[in-house]
Protein backbone atom coordinates (compact mmCIF):
# COMPACT_ATOMS: atom_id res chain seq x y z
CA UNK A 1 0.00 0.00 0.00
CA UNK A 2 0.97 3.65 -0.44
CA UNK A 3 1.22 5.60 2.83
CA UNK A 4 1.35 9.37 3.37
CA UNK A 5 2.93 10.94 6.46
CA UNK A 6 2.12 14.60 7.15
CA UNK A 7 4.83 16.70 8.84
CA UNK A 8 8.49 17.67 8.55
CA UNK A 9 10.18 16.95 11.88
CA UNK A 10 12.20 14.25 13.62
CA UNK A 11 9.04 12.39 14.55
CA UNK A 12 7.98 12.21 10.90
CA UNK A 13 11.43 11.01 9.81
CA UNK A 14 11.29 8.24 12.42
CA UNK A 15 7.79 7.25 11.29
CA UNK A 16 8.85 7.21 7.62
CA UNK A 17 11.91 5.10 8.46
CA UNK A 18 9.86 2.54 10.40
CA UNK A 19 6.92 2.42 7.96
CA UNK A 20 9.30 1.95 5.01
CA UNK A 21 10.46 -1.29 6.67
CA UNK A 22 6.95 -2.75 6.59
CA UNK A 23 6.17 -5.61 4.23
CA UNK A 24 2.90 -3.80 3.47
CA UNK A 25 4.52 -0.58 2.26
CA UNK A 26 4.94 0.06 -1.45
CA UNK A 27 5.59 3.82 -1.48
CA UNK A 28 5.96 6.10 1.54
CA UNK A 29 5.39 9.82 1.05
CA UNK A 30 6.19 12.61 3.53
CA UNK A 31 4.61 16.05 3.15
CA UNK A 32 6.55 18.26 3.23
CA UNK A 33 9.39 16.23 4.84
CA UNK A 34 12.99 17.33 5.30
CA UNK A 35 16.47 16.45 4.03
CA UNK A 36 16.48 13.21 6.02
CA UNK A 37 13.11 11.85 4.93
CA UNK A 38 14.38 11.75 1.35
CA UNK A 39 16.66 8.88 2.47
CA UNK A 40 13.77 6.70 3.62
CA UNK A 41 10.74 7.98 1.68
CA UNK A 42 9.59 10.40 -1.04
CA UNK A 43 9.09 14.04 -0.14
CA UNK A 44 6.00 15.89 -1.35
CA UNK A 45 6.11 19.69 -1.51
CA UNK A 46 2.82 20.30 0.30
CA UNK A 47 2.59 22.11 3.63
CA UNK A 48 0.88 20.29 6.51
CA UNK A 49 -1.82 22.97 6.71
CA UNK A 50 -2.86 22.71 3.05
CA UNK A 51 -5.64 20.18 3.52
CA UNK A 52 -7.16 20.39 0.00
CA UNK A 53 -3.80 19.75 -1.69
CA UNK A 54 -2.98 16.86 0.67
CA UNK A 55 -6.37 15.26 0.02
CA UNK A 56 -5.97 15.70 -3.73
CA UNK A 57 -2.49 14.14 -3.59
CA UNK A 58 -3.75 11.19 -1.53
CA UNK A 59 -6.51 10.48 -4.06
CA UNK A 60 -4.30 10.90 -7.12
CA UNK A 61 -1.56 8.64 -5.71
CA UNK A 62 -3.78 5.84 -4.39
CA UNK A 63 -2.80 6.47 -0.76
CA UNK A 64 -4.32 3.76 1.45
CA UNK A 65 -3.54 5.43 4.77
CA UNK A 66 -2.45 8.88 5.96
CA UNK A 67 -0.64 9.38 9.28
CA UNK A 68 -0.68 12.87 10.82
CA UNK A 69 2.50 13.73 12.73
CA UNK A 70 2.20 17.25 14.26
CA UNK A 71 -0.44 18.64 16.59
CA UNK A 72 -1.30 21.81 14.65
CA UNK A 73 -3.07 20.13 11.67
CA UNK A 74 -4.83 17.73 14.05
CA UNK A 75 -6.17 20.61 16.12
CA UNK A 76 -7.18 22.38 12.89
CA UNK A 77 -9.29 19.42 11.77
CA UNK A 78 -7.22 17.55 9.18
CA UNK A 79 -8.64 14.18 10.27
CA UNK A 80 -12.21 15.41 9.75
CA UNK A 81 -11.27 16.76 6.30
CA UNK A 82 -9.74 13.45 5.21
CA UNK A 83 -12.66 11.44 6.57
CA UNK A 84 -15.12 13.71 4.77
CA UNK A 85 -13.19 12.88 1.60
CA UNK A 86 -13.62 9.12 2.37
CA UNK A 87 -9.89 8.67 3.06
CA UNK A 88 -8.39 6.57 5.88
CA UNK A 89 -6.45 8.77 8.29
CA UNK A 90 -4.70 8.02 11.59
CA UNK A 91 -5.23 10.71 14.21
CA UNK A 92 -8.01 12.12 16.41
CA UNK A 93 -10.79 14.40 15.21
CA UNK A 94 -10.65 18.16 15.72
CA UNK A 95 -13.00 17.85 18.70
CA UNK A 96 -10.87 15.12 20.32
CA UNK A 97 -7.62 16.97 19.57
CA UNK A 98 -8.75 19.67 22.03
CA UNK A 99 -7.17 17.39 24.60
CA UNK A 100 -3.87 18.91 23.46
CA UNK A 101 -5.12 22.06 21.74
CA UNK A 102 -6.77 23.49 24.88
CA UNK A 103 -5.26 23.26 28.35
CA UNK A 104 -8.65 24.30 29.75
CA UNK A 105 -10.45 21.45 27.94
CA UNK A 106 -7.79 19.00 29.16
CA UNK A 107 -7.91 20.09 32.81
CA UNK A 108 -11.72 20.05 32.88
CA UNK A 109 -11.79 16.55 31.39
CA UNK A 110 -9.21 15.28 33.89
CA UNK A 111 -11.24 16.76 36.73
CA UNK A 112 -14.52 15.27 35.49
CA UNK A 113 -12.96 11.85 34.84
CA UNK A 114 -11.34 11.81 38.30
CA UNK A 115 -7.85 11.45 36.79
CA UNK A 116 -5.10 12.60 39.19
CA UNK A 117 -3.82 16.07 38.25
CA UNK A 118 -2.78 19.33 39.93
CA UNK A 119 -5.35 21.77 41.35
CA UNK A 120 -6.01 24.59 38.88
CA UNK A 121 -7.93 27.74 38.06
CA UNK A 122 -8.89 29.14 34.63
CA UNK A 123 -8.81 32.83 33.67
CA UNK A 124 -9.86 34.74 30.57
CA UNK A 125 -8.41 38.11 31.56
CA UNK A 126 -5.11 39.12 33.18
CA UNK A 127 -6.69 41.23 35.93
CA UNK A 128 -8.48 38.28 37.51
CA UNK A 129 -5.37 36.11 37.13
CA UNK A 130 -3.20 38.77 38.78
CA UNK A 131 -5.69 39.16 41.63
CA UNK A 132 -5.70 35.38 42.11
CA UNK A 133 -1.94 35.47 42.76
CA UNK A 134 -1.76 38.67 44.83
CA UNK A 135 -4.65 37.68 47.11
CA UNK A 136 -3.37 34.16 47.73
CA UNK A 137 0.25 35.30 48.08
CA UNK A 138 0.19 38.84 49.55
CA UNK A 139 3.90 39.12 50.41
CA UNK A 140 6.09 40.39 47.51
CA UNK A 141 8.97 37.97 48.21
CA UNK A 142 6.73 35.00 48.94
CA UNK A 143 7.38 31.58 47.43
CA UNK A 144 4.73 30.83 44.79
CA UNK A 145 4.97 27.24 43.47
CA UNK A 146 2.67 27.52 40.44
CA UNK A 147 2.71 26.87 36.71
CA UNK A 148 1.18 29.38 34.30
CA UNK A 149 -0.03 27.88 31.00
CA UNK A 150 -1.34 29.46 27.82
CA UNK A 151 -4.53 27.64 26.89
CA UNK A 152 -3.75 27.00 23.22
CA UNK A 153 -0.90 25.55 21.17
CA UNK A 154 2.44 27.30 21.68
CA UNK A 155 4.99 24.84 20.24
CA UNK A 156 5.75 23.46 23.69
CA UNK A 157 6.79 26.88 25.02
CA UNK A 158 3.54 28.19 26.55
CA UNK A 159 4.18 26.61 29.95
CA UNK A 160 5.99 28.78 32.52
CA UNK A 161 7.15 27.22 35.79
CA UNK A 162 7.27 29.76 38.62
CA UNK A 163 8.85 29.82 42.08
CA UNK A 164 8.15 33.38 43.28
CA UNK A 165 5.29 35.86 43.20
CA UNK A 166 7.20 38.13 40.78
CA UNK A 167 7.77 35.21 38.43
CA UNK A 168 4.08 34.28 38.50
CA UNK A 169 2.96 37.85 37.81
CA UNK A 170 5.53 38.18 35.02
CA UNK A 171 4.26 34.92 33.50
CA UNK A 172 0.70 36.24 33.49
CA UNK A 173 1.95 39.38 31.74
CA UNK A 174 3.79 37.31 29.09
CA UNK A 175 0.76 35.15 28.33
CA UNK A 176 -2.20 37.49 28.72
CA UNK A 177 -0.92 41.07 28.43
CA UNK A 178 2.12 40.91 26.14
CA UNK A 179 0.48 38.06 24.17
CA UNK A 180 3.86 36.37 23.69
CA UNK A 181 2.04 33.23 22.53
CA UNK A 182 -0.59 34.99 20.45
CA UNK A 183 -4.11 33.59 20.37
CA UNK A 184 -2.96 30.71 22.58
CA UNK A 185 -3.15 33.21 25.45
CA UNK A 186 -6.85 34.00 25.10
CA UNK A 187 -7.29 31.93 28.25
CA UNK A 188 -4.71 30.81 30.77
CA UNK A 189 -4.48 28.15 33.44
CA UNK A 190 -2.74 28.65 36.78
CA UNK A 191 -2.09 25.37 38.53
CA UNK A 192 -0.23 23.98 41.50
CA UNK A 193 3.38 23.11 40.71
CA UNK A 194 4.08 19.41 41.17
CA UNK A 195 7.47 18.11 42.28
CA UNK A 196 9.10 14.98 40.95
CA UNK A 197 10.41 13.58 37.68
CA UNK A 198 8.45 13.74 34.44
CA UNK A 199 7.75 10.68 32.36
CA UNK A 200 5.91 10.12 29.07
CA UNK A 201 3.50 7.21 28.65
CA UNK A 202 2.09 6.83 25.14
CA UNK A 203 -0.70 4.52 24.09
CA UNK A 204 -2.34 3.60 20.80
CA UNK A 205 -6.13 3.37 20.95
CA UNK A 206 -8.99 2.69 18.56
CA UNK A 207 -11.41 4.21 21.07
CA UNK A 208 -12.10 0.89 22.80
CA UNK A 209 -8.82 -0.99 23.18
CA UNK A 210 -5.68 0.64 24.59
CA UNK A 211 -2.20 -0.58 23.64
CA UNK A 212 0.20 1.01 26.12
CA UNK A 213 3.78 1.58 24.95
CA UNK A 214 6.93 1.41 27.12
CA UNK A 215 7.50 4.56 29.20
CA UNK A 216 9.97 7.16 27.96
CA UNK A 217 11.58 10.22 29.52
CA UNK A 218 11.95 13.52 27.70
CA UNK A 219 14.23 16.45 28.64
CA UNK A 220 12.32 19.73 28.18
CA UNK A 221 14.68 22.35 29.70
CA UNK A 222 17.39 23.57 27.33
CA UNK A 223 20.42 23.13 29.57
CA UNK A 224 22.15 20.37 31.52
CA UNK A 225 20.68 19.62 34.93
CA UNK A 226 17.22 20.63 33.70
CA UNK A 227 18.13 24.31 33.77
CA UNK A 228 17.16 27.06 31.34
CA UNK A 229 14.00 27.74 29.33
CA UNK A 230 11.59 25.07 28.15
CA UNK A 231 12.03 23.64 24.65
CA UNK A 232 10.21 21.19 22.43
CA UNK A 233 12.50 18.50 23.90
CA UNK A 234 16.29 18.12 23.94
CA UNK A 235 16.43 14.32 24.05
CA UNK A 236 14.70 11.21 25.33
CA UNK A 237 15.30 7.63 26.31
CA UNK A 238 13.19 4.48 26.44
CA UNK A 239 12.34 2.56 28.53
CA UNK A 240 12.34 4.78 31.63
CA UNK A 241 13.30 2.76 34.76
CA UNK A 242 11.37 5.33 36.82
CA UNK A 243 8.13 3.49 35.89
CA UNK A 244 8.05 -0.22 36.67
CA UNK A 245 5.49 -2.73 35.37
CA UNK A 246 3.16 -2.29 38.36
CA UNK A 247 3.17 1.51 38.00
CA UNK A 248 2.56 1.26 34.26
CA UNK A 249 -0.48 -0.94 34.93
CA UNK A 250 -1.72 1.60 37.51
CA UNK A 251 -1.30 4.44 34.99
CA UNK A 252 -3.21 2.49 32.37
CA UNK A 253 -6.08 1.75 34.76
CA UNK A 254 -6.30 5.12 36.53
CA UNK A 255 -5.18 7.56 33.82
CA UNK A 256 -5.54 6.21 30.27
CA UNK A 257 -8.74 4.17 30.60
CA UNK A 258 -10.80 6.85 32.41
CA UNK A 259 -9.57 9.45 29.93
CA UNK A 260 -10.76 7.38 26.95
CA UNK A 261 -14.09 6.75 28.70
CA UNK A 262 -14.38 10.44 29.56
CA UNK A 263 -13.79 11.44 25.95
CA UNK A 264 -16.47 8.98 24.80
CA UNK A 265 -18.95 10.27 27.41
CA UNK A 266 -18.25 13.82 26.25
CA UNK A 267 -19.07 12.83 22.65
CA UNK A 268 -15.48 13.37 21.54
CA UNK A 269 -14.38 9.75 21.04
CA UNK A 270 -10.61 9.40 20.72
CA UNK A 271 -8.69 7.33 18.17
CA UNK A 272 -4.95 7.59 17.60
CA UNK A 273 -2.01 8.27 19.91
CA UNK A 274 -2.82 9.27 23.47
CA UNK A 275 0.30 10.71 25.11
CA UNK A 276 0.22 11.33 28.85
CA UNK A 277 2.84 13.66 30.28
CA UNK A 278 3.07 12.59 33.92
CA UNK A 279 4.80 13.86 37.04
CA UNK A 280 5.88 11.04 39.34
CA UNK A 281 5.14 12.64 42.72
CA UNK A 282 5.33 11.23 46.26
CA UNK A 283 1.54 10.92 46.06
CA UNK A 284 1.77 8.90 42.85
CA UNK A 285 1.59 9.75 39.11
CA UNK A 286 -0.29 12.91 38.17
CA UNK A 287 -1.10 14.15 34.67
CA UNK A 288 0.63 17.37 33.62
CA UNK A 289 -0.79 17.43 30.10
CA UNK A 290 -1.97 15.31 27.20
CA UNK A 291 -0.69 15.28 23.65
CA UNK A 292 -2.64 13.67 20.81
CA UNK A 293 0.25 12.41 18.65
CA UNK A 294 3.64 10.76 18.94
CA UNK A 295 6.02 12.81 21.07
CA UNK A 296 9.08 14.35 19.50
CA UNK A 297 11.73 13.25 20.51
CA UNK A 298 10.12 10.29 22.37
CA UNK A 299 9.01 8.82 19.05
CA UNK A 300 12.61 8.25 17.93
CA UNK A 301 13.78 5.88 20.73
CA UNK A 302 10.37 4.19 20.82
CA UNK A 303 10.48 3.31 17.13
CA UNK A 304 14.15 2.30 17.32
CA UNK A 305 13.03 -0.40 19.78
CA UNK A 306 9.79 -1.44 18.05
CA UNK A 307 10.16 -4.76 16.21
CA UNK A 308 6.49 -5.25 15.29
CA UNK A 309 5.22 -4.02 11.93
CA UNK A 310 3.96 -0.48 12.56
CA UNK A 311 1.64 -0.59 9.54
CA UNK A 312 -0.15 -3.59 11.05
CA UNK A 313 -0.71 -1.57 14.23
CA UNK A 314 -1.99 1.51 12.39
CA UNK A 315 -4.27 -0.56 10.18
CA UNK A 316 -5.74 -2.44 13.15
CA UNK A 317 -6.42 0.88 14.90
CA UNK A 318 -8.24 2.34 11.91
CA UNK A 319 -10.25 -0.88 11.48
CA UNK A 320 -11.30 -0.92 15.15
CA UNK A 321 -9.70 -4.31 15.75
CA UNK A 322 -6.76 -3.40 17.97
CA UNK A 323 -7.87 -6.04 20.48
CA UNK A 324 -7.12 -8.74 17.88
CA UNK A 325 -3.52 -7.61 17.48
CA UNK A 326 -2.14 -8.88 20.79
CA UNK A 327 1.01 -7.37 22.27
CA UNK A 328 3.85 -5.64 20.45
CA UNK A 329 7.38 -7.00 20.09
CA UNK A 330 10.20 -4.82 21.39
CA UNK A 331 13.97 -4.92 21.17
CA UNK A 332 15.02 -5.55 24.78
CA UNK A 333 17.84 -3.02 24.42
CA UNK A 334 17.17 0.57 25.55
CA UNK A 335 17.47 3.52 23.16
CA UNK A 336 18.67 7.09 23.73
CA UNK A 337 18.02 10.11 21.49
CA UNK A 338 20.15 13.27 21.75
CA UNK A 339 18.82 16.39 20.03
CA UNK A 340 21.33 18.66 18.30
CA UNK A 341 20.06 22.25 18.08
CA UNK A 342 20.86 25.57 16.42
CA UNK A 343 22.67 28.29 18.35
CA UNK A 344 20.08 30.52 20.05
CA UNK A 345 17.32 27.90 20.30
CA UNK A 346 14.72 28.04 21.91
CA UNK A 347 15.05 31.74 21.10
CA UNK A 348 16.04 33.27 17.77
CA UNK A 349 18.38 31.23 15.56
CA UNK A 350 19.78 31.26 12.03
CA UNK A 351 19.14 28.65 9.35
CA UNK A 352 21.15 27.59 6.32
CA UNK A 353 24.25 26.34 8.15
CA UNK A 354 25.97 23.49 6.21
CA UNK A 355 25.98 20.23 8.21
CA UNK A 356 29.05 17.97 8.06
CA UNK A 357 29.65 14.41 9.24
CA UNK A 358 26.23 12.84 8.62
CA UNK A 359 27.75 10.04 6.54
CA UNK A 360 30.27 9.27 9.30
CA UNK A 361 27.50 9.03 11.91
CA UNK A 362 25.48 6.77 9.61
CA UNK A 363 28.30 4.22 9.60
CA UNK A 364 28.12 3.66 13.36
CA UNK A 365 26.37 0.41 14.39
CA UNK A 366 22.91 0.73 15.97
CA UNK A 367 22.90 4.51 15.41
CA UNK A 368 20.31 6.37 13.34
CA UNK A 369 20.32 10.13 12.74
CA UNK A 370 16.75 11.41 12.44
CA UNK A 371 16.44 14.80 10.76
CA UNK A 372 14.17 17.38 12.39
CA UNK A 373 15.00 20.85 11.05
CA UNK A 374 17.02 20.27 7.88
CA UNK A 375 16.82 21.12 4.17
CA UNK A 376 18.87 20.43 1.06
CA UNK A 377 20.86 23.20 -0.61
CA UNK A 378 23.24 22.81 -3.55
CA UNK A 379 23.40 19.06 -3.01
CA UNK A 380 24.22 19.34 0.70
CA UNK A 381 22.26 19.34 3.94
CA UNK A 382 21.76 22.58 5.89
CA UNK A 383 20.10 23.50 9.17
CA UNK A 384 16.49 24.64 8.81
CA UNK A 385 15.08 24.84 12.33
CA UNK A 386 15.77 25.15 16.05
CA UNK A 387 15.98 21.44 16.75
CA UNK A 388 17.98 20.10 13.81
CA UNK A 389 18.84 16.43 14.39
CA UNK A 390 17.94 13.60 16.77
CA UNK A 391 20.90 11.22 17.06
CA UNK A 392 19.43 7.94 18.33
CA UNK A 393 21.18 4.75 19.39
CA UNK A 394 20.48 1.32 20.83
CA UNK A 395 22.71 -0.22 23.49
CA UNK A 396 22.87 -3.21 25.83
CA UNK A 397 22.28 -0.75 28.69
CA UNK A 398 21.13 2.85 28.93
CA UNK A 399 24.73 3.88 29.63
CA UNK A 400 25.88 2.06 26.50
CA UNK A 401 23.08 3.55 24.38
CA UNK A 402 24.01 7.01 25.67
CA UNK A 403 27.67 6.45 24.77
CA UNK A 404 26.76 5.37 21.25
CA UNK A 405 24.40 8.30 20.72
CA UNK A 406 27.07 10.80 21.75
CA UNK A 407 29.57 9.04 19.46
CA UNK A 408 27.16 9.91 16.67
CA UNK A 409 26.89 13.48 17.92
CA UNK A 410 30.68 13.86 17.84
CA UNK A 411 30.71 12.96 14.13
CA UNK A 412 28.40 15.86 13.21
CA UNK A 413 29.28 19.55 12.99
CA UNK A 414 27.79 22.84 11.84
CA UNK A 415 28.35 26.42 12.90
CA UNK A 416 26.61 26.93 16.27
CA UNK A 417 25.57 23.29 16.84
CA UNK A 418 25.00 22.33 20.47
CA UNK A 419 23.26 19.73 22.64
CA UNK A 420 22.71 18.78 26.24
CA UNK A 421 25.42 16.48 27.56
CA UNK A 422 23.31 14.69 30.19
CA UNK A 423 20.53 12.98 28.25
CA UNK A 424 19.49 9.78 30.10
CA UNK A 425 21.62 10.50 33.19
CA UNK A 426 18.43 10.43 35.31
CA UNK A 427 18.08 6.74 34.51
CA UNK A 428 21.64 6.09 35.70
CA UNK A 429 21.26 7.79 39.09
Amino acid sequence: MNILIVGNGGREHALAWKIAQSSHSDRVFVAPGNAGTTEDAENVDIKSGDFPSLIRFAKENDVSMTLIGPEAPLCAGITDAFQDAKLRVFGPSKAAAQLEGSKVFCKNLLHNANVPTADYAVFSDPEHATRHITERYPEPGQTVPVVVKADGLAAGKGVIVCSTRDEALAAIDRVARDREFGEAGNQLVIEERLDGQEVSVLAITDGRTILTLPPAQDHKPALDGDKGPNTGGMGAYCPAPLVDHAQLSWIEENVLVPTIHGMKRGRTPFQGILYAGLMMTHQGPQVLEYNVRFGDPECQPLLMRLKSDLVDVLDATLSGRLEDLGGLEWDPRPAVCVVMASEGYPGAYECGKPIRGLADAAKLPDVKVFHAGTATLDGGVVSNGGRVLGVTALGDSIANAKRRAYEGVKCIRWDGAWCRKDISDKALQ
